[in-house]
């Protein structure tokens, strides 16, 4: 059932209503209306307070850059951390503890070949992302060497229009010639006169990706395939390369256009699965660096700034 579907039957049900009935819910119609006004405030007030903050916490983003970078040398203090003791009475599964053991090997595998005097932390970003769920169901084996290079994930708010950008800094390397690589959601929150009580908070309507300019065989989002060919009269073979998109996480980049009043579409999609994806009513409470209910063909994955 779509949702004008369910409005129309609404429709009929509160006609079935005694009159007087059918007064007071229009009043709480309209007392509704008023309160998501109120709400749509209320975000807009949360929006500028993380834009305060995110002022606030820019230098340490700045500072934690430099230690992985390794542009800079520790801090008095820096190097010293005190691990939480465990409670002795705190069980721990034997399946977990295992699992977690073998996590570790690994890593120590993979990165056994990192010199003692290594500049920063190397891979950190990778590491990250590929022990964070989202992030990890998005990187392809090819695409490791690449993320290797990048060394900071940054966000910028704006205010006009309200959105935010994730720029993902990369160091020189040799498969395309940007420093960075960015992603803008732009988002509003309004609540719409048609249609008012469809108002959840924050919704991201649009976002654009940037163009990577990719050196020369290196774009990890595509494959070439070669495949001979024999001419039926002469006998002839000849090769033919056909390129092919390639999964990636590059892909990220370049996000699919969306049109941003597409009802008809929304209302077909609700027609086919009526249980949308947590992601598409996930509401912008305070949530760094991704908040927002999200447009249908955007990808889930967004990288928060922790």
């Amino acid at each position: 059932m779509t949702s004008a579907s369910r409005r129309m039957m609404m429709k009929e049900v509160i006609k079935a209503l005694p009159e007087n009935v059918q007064h007071r819910v229009n009043a709480l119609k309209h007392l509704q209306k008023k309160y998501l006004k109120l709400e749509a405030k209320f975000f807009e007030e949360v929006y500028a307070l993380e834009c305060k903050y995110q002022e606030l916490y820019q230098p340490l983003v700045d500072r934690r850059k430099a230690v992985i970078t390794g542009e800079s040398e520790l801090e008095a203090g820096e190097a010293e951390w005190k691990e939480e003791s465990e409670d002795e009475d705190d069980e721990v599964d034997a399946e977990v503890t295992e699992r977690f053991k073998q996590m570790a090997l690994n890593y120590k595998n993979q990165h056994s070949k990192i010199i003692k005097d290594a500049q920063g932390i190397p891979a950190f970003w990778l590491t990250v992302f590929k022990n964070t769920q989202t992030m990890a169901d998005m990187i392809q084996p090819h695409d490791e060497p690449v993320l290797a290079h990048l060394t900071n994930v940054n966000i910028v708010y704006k205010t006009d229009p309200m959105s935010y950008i994730l720029e993902f800094h990369f160091s020189p390397n040799p498969y395309f010639k940007d420093a960075v690589l960015s992603k803008q959601y732009f988002m509003r929150c309004a609540v719409d006169q048609d249609e008012p009580f469809n108002f959840e908070g924050p919704e991201i309507f649009k976002c654009t990706g940037c163009a990577i300019q990719w050196n020369p065989s290196k774009n990890v989002t595509v494959k070439t395939i070669k495949k001979q060919q024999k001419h039926k009269q002469r006998g002839v073979i000849r090769t033919l390369t056909k390129t092919l998109p390639n999964d990636s996480f590059f892909n990220f980049f370049n996000p699919p256009q969306v049109q941003e009043d597409d009802k008809d579409g929304e209302e077909e999609e609700e027609e086919e699965d009526e249980r949308p994806p947590p992601a598409k009513n996930q509401k912008h409470r305070g949530g760094r660096g991704g908040g927002g209910k999200k447009k249908d063909g955007q990808n889930p994955a967004e990288c928060q700034q922790q």
